[in-house]
């Protein structure tokens, strides 16, 4: 089993609530942790903050993922800060509710915009980063969505974009093969997320009242396994999903 003390990881849109959660899961498990934001620096500095409080180093870096320009120079600045990247956790995504059916207020505009950070952005990342992460033997975990696994999310375009993800996963797993392993965790409602808040109110309602185990994806289920794909030596290609047990997501 890889052990995780002294390695880096790259944790994108670690300013908000999962991210957060992820960096300083894996800060209380020795790694140094870089913590990608745009616009909110204010959660990206508490993130900070808690790595930190956790006993590890990091630093934040602003990332626009839907500029392949600002993916090399985060890329980088991590190499230039900590001499190696061991691992990559693609969570920053962007989405707007707006119902299946409204296909008039799906625009092309909208449509690009979630397309290009959700699932461009994660393998312009995995393909900037992917000559340090050989070199280190590292791992990319893609934080996908139940979304992507059945129809029902925030938007047609975040559901499309996560599927993708999920395939890209795979995809992936099979490029960077032997010396990177490739996972993905999908998450169905976390409660309190800036994402959960953006989901059209009777998507959450319908969320909570099939979980199976009557509760919904929770925050250090979903960081507890990032570390988890982390230590494994023989698991890639792989989609978790974390949702309280949503029949439609069970595959």
């Amino acid at each position: 089993m890889t052990t995780l003390a002294g390695k880096v990881a790259l944790v994108t849109g670690g300013s908000g609530s999962i991210g957060g959660a992820i960096a300083e899961r894996l800060a209380r498990e020795g790694l140094m942790v870089v913590i990608s934001y745009v616009g909110f620096e204010e959660g990206a500095n508490a993130a900070l903050d808690a790595v930190r409080e956790a006993g590890s180093d990091g630093m934040i870096v602003p990332l626009d993922q839907r500029d392949p320009d600002s993916i090399d120079r985060t890329i980088e600045q991590v190499i230039e800060q900590y001499s190696r990247l061991d691992v990559l956790v693609n969570n920053a995504a962007w989405n707007i509710g707006i119902p299946f059916p409204d296909l008039d207020a799906l625009t092309p505009d909208v449509w690009d915009r979630v397309l290009e950070t959700n699932l461009r952005g994660p393998f312009l990342l995995a393909r900037a980063a992917a000559t340090a992460l050989k070199s280190s033997q590292g791992c990319v975990i893609n934080i996908s969505s139940a979304g992507g696994i059945t129809p029902g999310s925030s938007s047609i375009a975040y559901s499309s974009s996560k599927a993708g993800l999920n395939h890209l996963t795979r995809c992936l797993a099979v490029a960077m093969a032997p010396e990177v392993k490739v996972n993905c965790i999908a998450p169905g409602l976390v409660e309190g997320t800036r994402m959960a808040n953006r989901l059209p109110q009777r998507n959450a309602e319908g969320a909570r009242r099939q979980a199976v185990l009557k509760r919904v994806g929770a925050l250090e289920d979903i960081s507890e396994q990032v570390v988890t794909f982390c230590r494994s030596d023989s698991v890639t290609g792989q989609t978790i999903v974390i949702d309280g047990g949503m029949p439609g997501a069970m595959r």
